[in-house]
């Protein structure tokens, strides 16, 4: 499949299947973090991979903690695979995913936060091109700034100096995959 049509054809996945993705696999979504483009080729982000459902399911909890739905007043995302915006009953940031990665970045670095979502994106399609459903998941930084964050990236050896920025949850689809949303009219423009 091109590289577009790839593009065109996945979807952010927001219900899960219980079934674990491979260890192969998450080897390879990864490494495709690893390989995006970075700022000055730095290659600063640090990526974490996470194969244990019941920790997921607690940095999920912790991921909707302090969340704010009121900031999203009006805001819709789905009917066919509803976010945290769409539905108040959700109580896990990451929908049920069995897997997760975490994309740490330098807290004092002007481009971690670009970096960091080029390393999502990378593992976005690479998961996509495995057959395995994904979505961006923000309110990273929350999630790690209490005790119990902190604790874990000690244990994961992330350095202090470093922030998370943002996850990419991992599984299969629960039911049908998603149908494309139309493309907004004005969002292109070509200056000559």
């Amino acid at each position: 499949m091109e590289l577009l049509e790839a593009i065109k054809k996945r979807r952010s996945i927001r219900k899960y299947q219980k079934k674990q993705i491979p260890r192969g696999a998450m080897e390879k979504i990864l490494e495709a973090g690893a390989w995006a483009a970075n700022a000055g080729g730095g290659q600063r982000s640090i990526i974490v991979g996470i194969l244990d459902p019941a920790l997921v399911e607690r940095l999920g909890r912790m991921n909707m903690a302090g969340f704010d739905r009121s900031r999203f007043i009006g805001s819709y995302v789905s009917g066919e695979q509803p976010s945290v915006i769409d539905d108040p009953s959700i109580k896990n940031g990451f929908y049920g995913a069995p897997a997760l990665c975490v994309v740490f970045a330098q807290s004092n670095f002007p481009f971690s936060i670009p970096d960091a979502f080029c390393c999502a994106e990378n593992m976005l399609m690479e998961a996509f091109d495995l057959g395995i459903s994904s979505c961006i998941v923000s309110r990273a930084e929350e999630t790690f700034a209490g005790a119990e964050g902190q604790r874990l990236m000690r244990d994961w050896r992330v350095p202090e100096n470093y922030v998370a920025r943002c996850f990419v949850t991992l599984g299969y689809c629960e039911g049908e995959y998603p149908s494309p949303k139309p493309r907004c009219k004005d969002r292109i423009k070509i200056i000559e």
